[in-house]
């Protein structure tokens, strides 16, 4: 290894030290309450270094989010290749749940943490791909699904359709992540209670498949 490539190591790894601190403080503090001070103190650098890295906090939220539904969307776009619509918004439903279980502190920052950045240039040509904005791909599955006759009538508005799902799905990830360990309610077991939602969820807002048709893919 020469001593560019050694350089070129340290910095990322450099970077991704940072976006990891600033992932975990941003969604435990809130965007508003975390300085790049905080962030540099975090990692014990100083805030010199985090400037070599991000123009300003935003730049540096940015890169963070985009890095994030990166991973997400790829996890989904997996699904492309389910046929039956119903049982890709199925498995979507099922992937999303899991993405937040298994990477918690991404899930909070990602869509329990506001904040009032506007989109830049590459975020907008993201938006409405199927492959790398995961709203797109759920409502583009709802759409087809419509096409061929499987969404009840109160659900043929594809936005109005992808919208409850996924605030259905929301509910179960959320509050398992804030509120697992609260023994005030006796929980029953995520993946139970994820099944519920999202069948419960498809079994009102579709109608069966034709029979020979719509084989339910295997839970995942």
């Amino acid at each position: 290894m020469t001593s560019a490539d050694r350089r070129a190591r340290e910095r990322q790894e450099l970077h991704d030290k940072i976006l990891d601190a600033a992932r975990e403080l941003f969604a435990t503090h809130g965007y508003e309450a975390v300085t790049l001070r905080k962030i540099a103190e975090a990692i014990e650098y100083t805030p010199a270094a985090i400037y070599g890295h991000f123009q300003d906090k935003d730049d540096l939220i940015r890169t963070l989010c985009k890095r994030d539904f990166d991973v997400f969307s790829a996890q989904l776009s997996t699904l492309q290749t389910v046929a039956d619509p119903v049982e890709r918004v199925r498995l979507l439903g099922h992937g999303y749940v899991r993405f937040a279980l298994e990477h918690p502190q991404h899930y909070r920052l990602m869509f329990m943490t506001p904040n009032d950045l506007e989109h830049d240039e590459d975020a907008l040509q993201r938006r409405g791909d199927p492959h790398r904005d995961g709203y797109a791909f759920l409502r583009l599955s709802v759409q087809e699904a419509i096409e061929r006759g499987r969404m009840r009538e109160l659900y043929r508005d594809a936005d109005l359709a992808a919208q409850t799902f996924w605030a259905g799905v929301h509910g179960v990830a959320s509050l398992q992540i804030t509120h697992a360990s609260d023994n005030w309610v006796e929980w029953r077991d995520i993946a139970a209670r994820t099944r519920a939602m999202i069948d419960g969820l498809l079994d009102g807002m579709t109608t069966p498949a034709p029979v020979g048709r719509g084989k339910k893919a295997v839970q995942p």
